[in-house]
C-alpha cells in the first residue's frame, strides 16, 4: 500500500466518522425535542421567543434536513454553513452572556459552541468526502 493510498484510506474514515458524528448530535436533539416538543417549547419561551411551539417544530424540521445532509452528503457544505450558523444562535439565545451570571457553568456550554462551529466550518469547507456521498450543493469544495 503506498503512502498516498494510505492517507486516502484514512481521510475517507475520518471524513465519514465526522459525518456520523455531525449525524448523531443532531439525531439527538430532534429526538429530544420530538418526545416532548411542549418543553422543548418551554424552553424556547423561558428564553424570551414568540410562538415558541412553531419554533419548536421548526428546530426539529432544521434539524432533519440537517441529518440528511449529514447522512447523504446532499448540500453537505450548504448544510455544514447552516448548521455552524443555527449552533451559534443557539449558543448566544440559550447559553451567552446574559445566562453566565446566573450560572458559570453556562459559560462552559456557550464556549463549547464553538469547537463544534469550528468543525461544522471545516467540514463545510472540504466537503462530504468520495464515499457514501451524492455529491450534490450549490458550494462545490475544492479538494
Amino acid at each position: 500500500m503506498t503512502a498516498d493510498m494510505n492517507r486516502i484510506g484514512w481521510m475517507t474514515v475520518a471524513i465519514l466518522a465526522g459525518r456520523l458524528i455531525f449525524a448523531a448530535i443532531f439525531i439527538m436533539a430532534v429526538s429530544f425535542k420530538l418526545m416532548d416538543i411542549n418543553s422543548t417549547a418551554s424552553y424556547i419561551a423561558a428564553a424570551g421567543f414568540p410562538l415558541p411551539k412553531i419554533l419548536a417544530w421548526l428546530a426539529a424540521l432544521l434539524e432533519l434536513a440537517l441529518i440528511a445532509c449529514f447522512l447523504t452528503g446532499v448540500y453537505f457544505s450548504e448544510a455544514a454553513l447552516l448548521a455552524a450558523a443555527y449552533v451559534l444562535f443557539l449558543g448566544f439565545a440559550f447559553h451567552g452572556p446574559s445566562h453566565w451570571a446566573g450560572n458559570q457553568a453556562e459559560f462552559g456550554f456557550f464556549v463549547d459552541h464553538f469547537s463544534f462551529i469550528a468543525g461544522l466550518l471545516f467540514a463545510a469547507a472540504y466537503g462530504p468526502g468520495r464515499v457514501l456521498a451524492m455529491q450534490r450543493g450549490w458550494i462545490r469544495p475544492e479538494v
